[in-house]
């Protein structure tokens, strides 16, 4: 469960990058950084709840 995450946050960095170098306007990259973070926020409580079931 903790390579998805280490993933989704390179691609936020990756997104964070392109946002700052305004190669795609705003509109286009809110709905993709939205997204990025709720992915992140889903298997991060994912991988809290697996972790606390095999206590």
């Amino acid at each position: 469960m903790k390579v998805p995450i280490k993933e989704l946050r390179e691609t936020l960095v990756c997104l964070k990058i392109i946002q700052k170098r305004n190669w795609f306007s705003e509109g286009k990259l809110a709905p993709l950084l939205l997204e990025n973070n709720e992915l992140v926020s889903i298997f991060v409580a994912s991988t809290k709840t697996a972790t606390g079931k095999s206590k």
